[in-house]
C-alpha cells in the first residue's frame, strides 16, 4: 500500500528528537550564511543571488534527466529580470521555461499558496513541451507510476492517486500548506519541518503529467523562504543532484508508510548541506571578485578565457586541473604559447601547481 491509501492520509508521523540537531545546525548555517552575504557590495549581492538561481535551474533539470545549456538559462533569467540591454535569444525553450519559473517562485515566496498559482508555475515551466497540457491537472484512466527498468523487466516503484482525485487531492494539500502548524514553534524549524513535508505531500499526489519533481522541488524552496520571510539563498537541487540515487530512494521509502521520519531526516540533512554550500559560494564569488581586481589588467586574452573557464566550476574547483593539453583545446593555440602562457600564469601567482613533468597540471590561486 502506498501512503495516499492509509486511513490516516494525509497525517505524517515523525519523531522531532531526531530532527532537532539538524534544525539547530541548519539555523546556525543560515544565520552565518546571512552575516556573510550582507557583507557584501549590493553588486555581488545580485551576482551570488543569479548564480544561486541558475544552480537551482540547471540542477533541478539535471535531476530529471534534463541537460540545458548554462548559457540560455542565464540569459533568460537575465533577460526576465531586465538586466540585458537588448534580450538575447535564447535557443532552448526549456531553459526559458525553468529560469521564468526560477524567478516566479522568487517572487510570490511570501504569498500564500494557490491551485492557480501551482498551475501558473506549471504553465511556464512546460510551455515548450509537446504532449502535455501545461498548467493542467493529469487526466485519464490510466494509472500514474513511478516505473524503471526494461520492457519486460519494469519496477513500479510508485502509483499516484487516480487522475480522478487530483483536484480533490490538491485542494485538500493547498489548505494544509497555508495552514500547517507543527510541534517545533520557531521559523526555522517551520522552514525545515514545512520543507521536507510539502515536498514529499506534493510529490505523493503527482498532479501533472510531467515537470511534479521541479514543481515538487519548487515548493520546498517557497516553504523555506516563505517560514523564514526572506527569499533563501541556496539550491536544493545542487545537493539532491548530486546523488539522485539517495533522493529517490527516501522518497519511495516515505511513499510507502505515514511514519516519515527518516525522509525528513534527510530532506533536513539536504537542506543544511544546501546552505552550507551556498555560504561557500558566497565566499567564493568574493575571492573571485578580489582575485579580478588583482589580476585583470596582466592577462592577456587567451589567459583570461582560460581562467574564465576555469572559474564556471564555481567551488568544486577545475577537475583534474588545466593542462597543457586542456589550454590548446580551450584556446586553438599552438603547444610552445600554451606552455608559456601556463609558466606565465604560475609565476604570477594565479595559478598553483599540482604534480610536475608530464603529469604537471594547474588550479587557480584563489588564496
Amino acid at each position: 500500500m502506498y501512503n495516499w491509501q492509509l486511513p490516516e492520509w494525509p497525517d505524517f508521523i515523525y519523531e522531532i528528537q531526531e530532527i532537532q540537531p539538524l534544525i539547530l545546525a541548519f539555523a546556525q548555517a543560515t544565520g552565518e550564511a546571512s552575516g556573510v552575504i550582507q557583507g557584501l557590495s549590493d553588486d555581488l549581492k545580485y551576482e551570488t543571488m543569479l548564480q544561486l538561481m541558475l544552480s537551482e535551474a540547471l540542477k533541478t533539470s539535471e535531476i530529471e534527466g534534463e541537460y540545458i545549456s548554462r548559457e540560455d538559462v542565464i540569459s533568460s533569467i537575465r533577460n526576465n529580470l531586465g538586466l540585458n540591454e537588448t534580450p538575447v535569444n535564447v535557443k532552448d525553450q526549456r531553459a526559458e521555461g525553468v529560469a521564468q519559473l526560477m524567478l516566479e517562485v522568487r517572487k510570490s515566496f511570501d504569498r500564500p499558496l494557490s491551485l492557480a498559482m501551482l498551475q501558473t508555475w506549471h504553465s511556464k515551466l512546460m510551455a515548450s513541451a509537446k504532449n502535455i497540457d501545461p498548467g493542467e491537472w493529469r487526466k485519464g484512466s490510466a494509472p500514474m507510476q513511478i516505473v524503471s527498468g526494461t520492457y519486460g523487466r519494469e519496477v513500479i516503484h510508485y502509483e499516484a492517486p487516480p487522475s480522478a482525485e487530483v483536484l480533490k487531492e490538491m485542494e485538500q494539500f493547498v489548505q494544509w500548506y497555508n495552514k500547517a502548524a507543527f510541534p517545533l514553534t520557531g521559523e526555522v524549524a517551520e522552514a525545515v519541518l514545512k520543507s521536507a513535508v510539502a515536498h514529499l505531500y506534493f510529490e505523493s499526489i503527482h498532479p501533472f503529467e510531467d515537470g511534479n519533481g521541479r514543481i515538487g522541488r519548487a515548493i520546498a524552496e517557497k516553504a523555506l523562504s516563505q517560514s523564514l520571510g526572506r527569499p533563501v539563498m541556496l539550491s536544493l537541487s545542487k545537493i539532491i543532484e548530486r546523488n539522485k540515487t539517495a533522493y529517490y530512494a527516501a522518497l519511495k521509502e516515505a511513499q510507502r508508510s505515514s511514519k516519515i521520519t527518516a525522509w525528513i531526516n534527510y530532506f533536513a540533512t539536504v537542506i543544511l548541506e544546501a546552505q552550507q554550500d551556498a555560504k561557500a559560494m558566497v565566499q567564493f564569488t568574493l575571492k573571485k571578485t578580489q582575485f579580478f581586481d588583482r589580476y585583470k589588467h596582466q592577462l592577456n586574452e587567451r589567459q583570461l578565457k582560460v581562467v574564465n573557464k576555469m572559474l564556471e566550476k564555481g567551488t568544486d574547483g577545475f577537475e583534474g586541473g588545466m593542462t597543457a593539453r586542456k589550454y590548446i583545446s580551450i584556446n586553438k593555440t599552438s603547444k610552445a604559447t600554451a606552455t608559456r602562457d601556463l609558466q606565465e600564469l604560475y609565476e604570477m601567482g594565479v595559478f598553483k601547481q599540482e604534480g610536475a613533468g608530464r603529469s604537471v597540471s594547474y588550479q587557480l590561486n584563489l588564496v
